[in-house]
């Protein structure tokens, strides 16, 4: 292959997606080699917050915070349809934090990140307001409430890359970048698909190492660079539960050990509690969340609620690792959540490593990515601070747009239900009349998997967002998984297996990949 990329990028999580996005929008050729699905690793076990991070004020890090925040307001307005504000309530715990400590830290959460479009903090009465119903009658009557956002966020990942591809990037999934080095000053990468077996090879100017928690293994791939910056595995675990309360506020609990939990409204019939803060030493792709974790998590938020929660009303559990860079913090929960830049040139070609960062960074992670590369790219500058201001594929709206795209989509395939046309909206944004086409009932829809998934739908994400199986669709490209039984789940795996057997096209006539 005799075509050299401007820009090569190992890993498919927010951060590699969303230094492709801005490379390719400004001009350059891209190439991203993802070894799995994308978001597969950290990026879709988050706590799915866009938010400024009130507790690291504690850790004096109004720098990070000031960042988060300012992106907060950006990132909502580029995508709309799957980020949404979402009010959090902070009860005061006497003996914990002073509630005048708290009100300073929401007063200068709200004070130093320039928002405009979010309400501001108010005082609670738990006593009397409905926020204050689902808490342990008498024992918490003072509170504030605040505002961060909620996002999905492993369509936000894709939608990244989806942008990126639309601008001329190469995006490859299941494909392990197993070889790295230098020849006469370009970068070779050997890529390894993990379906097929076949390996090609691409060349590239200039090489980013987002690897997330295999940052180090990739340059152990032969690249030449010893690391000088280690990584710090933080493993962050989650429970969901039925719905706890009927409200659409969230909730910040305190605990006596110095950590917070959030308690989250989650997919309109469910409740999301997490995270904990543990190192984690082994394979990431093994984590998942212990017992003692959910016994935690459990016990966390049944010092706060009158219905206790319990291990066994947990539905569904999910555990992801951080990987942040290792400052020598002492604990876990104190480690830095910014993000830091390795640079190495070995042999002439530039090798950008990246340690740490939080979704709500990515963005702005990538614009400091490319400026640090500026001098070995030929369109670096042009085009610089786009992604803020040019929506996500489907974002085409006003933030307050989606209901009313809700009721469009009811009007015009009337045979929808709420929910479903609700899904779509939040979903796809604009794009959810891709899926749908010319339908005129809901069987032009093609074969129902259940829950509201088609075969259109399906057709579509196979299509356009890179999904292969039945667990990229339901728990990635969506949060299915949580309606659909285990046979509903199989039968989908076993539709994909079997349109595949007829050849890629017959999975692909409706939308084709753009």
């Amino acid at each position: 292959m005799d075509r050299v990329f401007d820009l090569a990028i190992v890993g498919g999580g927010i951060n590699g997606c969303g230094i492709a996005r801005d490379a390719a929008g400004r001009g350059n050729s891209v190439f991203l080699c993802e070894m799995n699905d994308l978001a597969s690793g950290t990026s879709s076990w988050s706590t799915k917050l866009v938010h400024g991070g009130l507790r690291y004020l504690e850790y004096y890090d109004f720098r990070l915070v000031r960042h988060a925040l300012i992106e907060r307001e950006i990132l909502w307005q580029i995508a709309p349809h799957i980020i949404r504000p979402l009010r959090f309530v902070l009860p005061h715990h006497a003996g914990l934090r002073p509630a005048w400590l708290l009100r300073l830290g929401l007063f200068l959460y709200d004070h130093i990140g320039g928002r405009n479009l979010l309400p501001p903090t108010r005082s609670v009465d738990l006593a009397h307001d409905e926020v204050g119903k689902p808490l342990i009658p008498n024992r918490y009557r003072k509170g504030f409430e605040y505002s961060d956002c909620f996002v999905d966020d492993a369509r936000l990942v894709v939608l990244t890359a989806r942008d990126a591809a639309d601008r001329g990037a190469e995006i490859h999934t299941r494909s392990r970048a197993v070889e790295i080095r230098q020849v006469d000053g370009i970068w070779h990468v050997t890529v390894e698909n993990s379906i097929s077996g076949a390996r090609t090879s691409i060349k590239a100017r200039v090489l980013v190492n987002a690897g997330g928690p295999w940052v180090e293994q990739v340059l152990s791939a032969g690249s030449g660079v010893n690391a000088r910056a280690k990584v710090r595995l933080v493993q962050g675990s989650h429970i969901v539960v039925r719905k706890l309360y009927e409200h659409d506020r969230a909730y910040m609990f305190q605990n006596a050990d110095g950590r917070i939990i959030f308690v989250i409204p989650y997919q309109n019939d469910f409740t999301l509690i997490g995270t904990t803060d543990r190192d984690y030493d082994g394979d990431p792709a093994k984590v998942k969340a212990t017992d003692e974790e959910i016994r935690y998590l459990c016990a966390s938020a049944s010092a706060y609620l009158a219905k206790p929660v319990k291990p066994e009303d947990v539905v569904w559990t999910y555990s992801g690792v951080r990987p942040l860079y290792d400052d020598g913090a002492s604990e876990a929960k104190a480690a830095t959540r910014d993000y830091v830049f390795e640079l190495d040139t070995p042999g002439g070609a530039p090798l950008l490593s990246i340690y740490g960062g939080k979704i709500t960074t990515y963005r702005r992670l990538a614009e400091e990515a490319l400026e640090r590369l500026a001098p070995y790219l030929r369109s670096a500058k042009a085009k610089e601070g786009w992604t803020g201001k040019s929506p996500l594929p489907g974002g085409d709206m006003d933030v307050s747009a989606v209901a009313a795209l809700t009721a469009e989509l009811t009007r015009s395939y009337p045979f929808l239900t709420a929910m479903h046309a609700g899904r779509l909206a939040h979903a796809y944004g604009t794009r959810a009349t891709k899926l749908l086409g010319s339908a005129k009932s809901f069987a032009d829809l093609g074969q129902s998997f259940g829950a509201t998934l088609t075969e259109s739908e399906v057709r579509y994400l196979i299509a356009n967002e890179w999904a292969c199986n039945a667990e990229d669709i339901v728990w990635r490209r969506s949060k299915l998984g949580l309606r659909l039984s285990a046979d509903e789940i199989t039968a989908l795996d076993d539709w994909i297996e079997a349109h595949r057997a007829f050849g890629e096209r017959s999975l692909r006539e409706v939308g084709g990949r753009p």
